[in-house]
C-alpha cells in the first residue's frame, strides 16, 4: 500500500513497508541521555554540585526557568503528564508555599549576574491558580532572579479553566507567550477522552489573548486519538487555521497504557498504522498549504516566527519544552517532577507529591534522580540535537568542536544510516548528513541511530511509537 503526501515543492511517497520499518518505539530527545537512563543514586548533593559547576564553567551563562504546577480539575484520559486531580482549589496553597521554598534555594545557588532569558509555566493546568495566586507566585520568583529585558515568559493555558481576569493579569505581569491546549474539536473524540471543549469557548479565549497582545500564541493538537479520522481531523485543523496561531504543535498520541492505565479504556478505538498516518498526512498537508513551515517532528510555525528563523540560521535548540530559540541556557526546574539540565548534568525532582512535600519539609532539595554526562554523551547529544533542530549536520563542525574524526568515531552509525538513505530519509555526503523532507517526519528514527543506549537490551518498551 502506498500513500502520497503533498508538501510545498514535492510529493512524498510512503509505503506500508516504510511505515512499519520506522514506526517503532523511540525517544523524543528532549534530552540525551533520555530519562530512562537516569539513576536514583544521583541525589541532592550531586545536583548542588552541578549548579555550582554551572556558575563556574561559564560565568554569566543565561538561565531558563521552568515551573511545574500539577493540578487539574479533571483527568483527560489521553494525558501522559504528571498531574494531580483535585477540584478543591485550596489544595494549591500548601504546594505554592513549598514551591516558594524551592525558588529560594535555586535563586540562592545561582550567580545573580546570570540573566533569565526564558521562564515557562507548565502542568497540569497552571491556570488552576486564580489571578491573585498567579501574580503572587510570579512576582515572588521575579524578585529573586535577574530577568533579561527581552525574556521569553510563557504559560500553558486550558480554555476550559482560564478566565479574562487571569489573562489580563498574565499579560500585565509580562507573560508574552501562551500555549493553548486544544487536541481535537470533534465532539465524539472529546467525549471519549473526557475533554469537552467547544470550539466557541476556545475561540473566545484565543481572541481575548490576541486583544491583550501576547507576542506569540501556540496551540496544541493531537493526532491518533480514539475515533479520529482524516476527515474529522481536517475539520479541527481548519478551525485552528482560522484562528491564525503563530505556532502549532501537532503531537502524535502516545499510547502507553502500561504507564497510564486510564488510556486502556479506549484502546479499541485508536487508529493504528496507516490509518493513523493518514490523519498525520491530513494535518501536515493542510498546515503547509496554509503557509506554515514544518519545523520537524511535531512543530509548525509561520515563516516569520522565531522558530523558523532560528532553524534557518542554525541556532534552534531542543529541551524539555520542545523546540526553543534559547540555545546555550542552563535549565532549572522547580516543582514536582520538574527537570533541570546543565552542560553536564540532568536532574529530576520527585514525581510524587507526598515525596516532594516530605523532602522540602525536611529542608532538603527534592532531587529524585539524575545523571552525570560522559564526554561521549555530550558529543552524541550535540549530533542528535543538531540533526533534530537543523536537519543538517556538517561533519567538520563536530570535528572542530570535539576534536575527533567524525567518520572514524561514528563509522558504525554511518553504516546504519545507509538503509535510511536508501529509503530517502537522509542524504549522505563526505561533508555532511542532510535530513530530507521525508526524514523530518521520521526524525526521531534518525536520532536513534546515534543513541548508544538503545543498543542495550530492554524489557517492556519505555517509549511511545515514533508516529
Amino acid at each position: 500500500m502506498e500513500l502520497n503526501i503533498n508538501v510545498p515543492g514535492e510529493t512524498l511517497n510512503i509505503t506500508t513497508e516504510i511505515l512499519d520499518r520506522y514506526n517503532v518505539p523511540g525517544p523524543r530527545y528532549t534530552s540525551y541521555p533520555t530519562a530512562p537512563e537516569w539513576v536514583d543514586s544521583f541525589g541532592p548533593d550531586d545536583y548542588v554540585r552541578a549548579v555550582r559547576a554551572s556558575n563556574e564553567a561559564r560565568p554569566h551563562r543565561p538561565i531558563s526557568l521552568y515551573m511545574h504546577l500539577p493540578f487539574c480539575r479533571s483527568l483527560c484520559l489521553f494525558c501522559g503528564c504528571n498531574v494531580v486531580i483535585n477540584k478543591n482549589p485550596e489544595v494549591s496553597h500548601p504546594y505554592i508555599e513549598r514551591l516558594k521554598w524551592e525558588v529560594d534555594q535555586v535563586a540562592a545557588s545561582l550567580d545573580r549576574s546570570r540573566p533569565v532569558v526564558q521562564f515557562h509555566w507548565g502542568g497540569g493546568t497552571p491556570t488552576y491558580l486564580d489571578a491573585a495566586q498567579l501574580e503572587d507566585l510570579f512576582l515572588y520568583t521575579k524578585e529573586r532572579f535577574a530577568f533579561a529585558p527581552d525574556a521569553e515568559i510563557g504559560i500553558e493555558v486550558d480554555p476550559r479553566a482560564t478566565n479574562e481576569e487571569q489573562v489580563v493579569t498574565l499579560r500585565r505581569l509580562g507573560f508574552n507567550r501562551l500555549s493553548m491546549g486544544i487536541q481535537d474539536f470533534n465532539p465524539l473524540v472529546q467525549k471519549t477522552v473526557r475533554r469537552i471543549q467547544p470550539y466557541e469557548q476556545t475561540k473566545q479565549l484565543f481572541d481575548l489573548c490576541r486583544r491583550e497582545k501576547f507576542e506569540s500564541i501556540n496551540v496544541d493538537l493531537i493526532y491518533g486519538l480514539p475515533h479520529q479520522t482524516p476527515e474529522s481531523f481536517v475539520e479541527s485543523v481548519e478551525k485552528v487555521i482560522g484562528m491564525d496561531p503563530d505556532r502549532v504543535a501537532m503531537f502524535s498520541y502516545a499510547h502507553v497504557p502500561w504507564l497510564k492505565k486510564q488510556q486502556g479504556s479506549f484502546a479499541k478505538f485508536i487508529p493504528m498504522g496507516m490509518d493513523k498516518f493518514r490523519i498525520f498526512r491530513a494535518g501536515i498537508e493542510r498546515f503547509t498549504s496554509a503557509g506554515y513551515v514544518y519545523i520537524g517532528m511535531d512543530h509548525f510555525a509561520r515563516p516569520s516566527d522565531e522558530l523558523c528563523l532560528a532553524q534557518q540560521n542554525r541556532t534552534l535548540h531542543r529541551n524539555f519544552q520542545g523546540y526553543t530559540t534559547k540555545a546555550g541556557a542552563d535549565l532549572f526546574g522547580m516543582g514536582v517532577s520538574s527537570i533541570s539540565g546543565t552542560e553536564r548534568v540532568y536532574a529530576q525532582n520527585y514525581r510524587d507529591l507526598k515525596d516532594y512535600y516530605a523532602a522540602i519539609d525536611q529542608a532538603k532539595i527534592p532531587t529524585m534522580r539524575g545523571i552525570q554526562l560522559t564526554d561521549d554523551d555530550i558529543l552524541r547529544r550535540a549530533v542528535i540535537g543538531r540533526l533534530l533542530c537543523h536537519c543538517v549536520l556538517p561533519k567538520r563542525e563536530i570535528e572542530s568542536e570535539f576534536e575527533i574524526s567524525f567518520d572514524a568515531y561514528f563509522s558504525d552509525e554511518l553504516e546504519r544510516l545507509r538503509p535510511l538513505e536508501q529509503d530517502g530519509l537522509v542524504a549522505l555526503s563526505p561533508d555532511a548528513i542532510r535530513v530530507t523532507y521525508l526524514g523530518r517526519i521520521f526524525i526521531r528514527n534518525i536520532g536513534m541511530v546515534f543513541d548508544s543506549y538503545l543498543r542495550k537490551p530492554k524489557g517492556r518498551p519505555v517509549f511511545s511509537r515514533t508516529l
